[in-house]
């Protein structure tokens, strides 16, 4: 296998030798464990607050379980590999039964949630997301639980484009930038001169961009070379096949736009109407995944690109229908890793640093040996 095929199949580093060579060396957390927790709920009400104000947003309410049947869980990719946990409620002595599914994301029940909830265009809503994945491999940065500020907006059909797609990410990085800002001046100490703060401007580069750049490298090498030229970038364009003949990430085929043709800055055609913001974390001196979002399909780039990953069947599902027909509201919308936020924002080598979750032992005595404190 291609080093390039092998970068498709998941997240995660891949073995827990590698992350032992990865995690940093001499490693103090600059926050004691009581702070950290101040520090987590205090910035988590200013993002929250901020998003809000910044897109339009209402808070609301989300599901951590759906029916089966209702296609509305997010599979993440489209190639089938991460698949969420299912289980059958035998209600009523199984005369009224269910079949359910801890979701993965909430990334299409908030389309749905826009028309339940009457959002018009330039209205949209924000939810405190948890969710379960897992088929992750569980490293520094990637946990089987997971926390979302996952977040939908209705917009106008003339604002299915880059212009507004840039506007948008661009607000939600004011944001995270002011949400850095904020807790250091509630904790000073984490101002380190070896860990620089984020940038005031997010660098914009499509996927083909990137690949021109460095054609021979797989796709987390190629995010790690610009990161080190461009701390922070977001990389439009997520899902769509290559000129190398790969996509530069799987992407699901039913929610993000991967497919409308789009022109670069210097007038190249592109594609996709998605992205992912990605930073240079200094702690870990790794790529770091933010947010991964974009402007939603409508009814022909839905149909598109379900043909093009073979999962035409989907359509039978009452969302994918609701998109056929037009009920369902155009949208932007996408999730906003909170733990993820936390660790760079914190300055923490490990994602159990911020978040409580379930580790492997062995990565428990990786973290100890390192002096990282993993919560339990």
């Amino acid at each position: 296998m291609s080093e390039k095929m092998a970068d498709l199949a998941g997240p995660g580093i891949g073995n827990y030798e590698e992350l032992e060579q990865i995690l940093p060396r001499d490693y103090t957390s600059l926050l004691t464990l009581k702070d950290t927790q101040k520090a987590i709920f205090a910035t988590k009400t200013f993002i929250e607050e901020h998003l809000c104000q910044a897109l339009n947003l209402t808070m609301v309410t989300v599901p951590l379980v759906v029916e089966v049947n209702s296609g509305v869980n997010d599979y993440l990719d489209r190639d089938g590999s991460r698949t969420p946990i299912q289980f059958h409620i035998s209600n009523d002595h199984d005369q009224h039964p269910l079949d359910a599914q801890i979701v993965q994301a909430a990334t299409k029940w908030k389309r749905i949630a826009l028309q339940h909830f009457g959002m018009q265009p330039g209205e949209g809503l924000c939810t405190d997301m948890r969710a379960v994945r897992k088929d992750y491999f569980l490293d520094h940065d990637h946990s089987a639980y997971v926390d979302q500020w996952d977040w939908e907006r209705a917009i106008y059909h003339y604002e299915r484009d880059l212009t507004f797609l840039k506007q948008t990410v661009s607000a939600i990085w004011k944001v995270l930038v002011e949400a850095e800002a904020f807790v250091q001046d509630l904790f000073p100490q984490l101002k380190d001169p070896r860990y620089p703060n984020l940038p005031r401007k997010l660098t914009f580069l499509h996927a083909e961009d990137i690949l021109d750049m460095y054609p021979n490298l797989s796709r987390k090498k190629r995010e790690t070379a610009i990161l080190r030229e461009c701390p922070a970038v977001f990389i439009i364009g997520i899902g769509w096949t290559l000129k190398d003949g790969y996509p530069h990430e799987m992407r699901a085929a039913d929610y993000d736009d991967w497919v409308t043709e789009t022109r670069s800055v210097d007038d190249r055609p592109c594609h996709g109407l998605n992205g992912d913001i990605l930073v240079w974390n200094h702690v870990t001196q790794r790529r770091h995944e933010l947010s991964s979002m974009g402007i939603r399909v409508n009814a022909e780039t839905l149909r598109k690109q379900l043909e093009l990953s073979d999962q035409l069947d989907f359509l039978k599902y009452p969302y994918h229908q609701g998109i056929l027909r037009n009920e369902l509201p155009l949208s932007i919308g996408g999730g906003i890793g909170q733990s993820r936020t936390m660790m760079l924002l914190l300055r923490k080598a490990h994602l159990g640093e911020v978040t409580v979750s379930v580790w492997p032992k062995i990565l428990k005595e990786i973290c100890a040996h390192k002096n990282i404190h993993v919560l339990e």
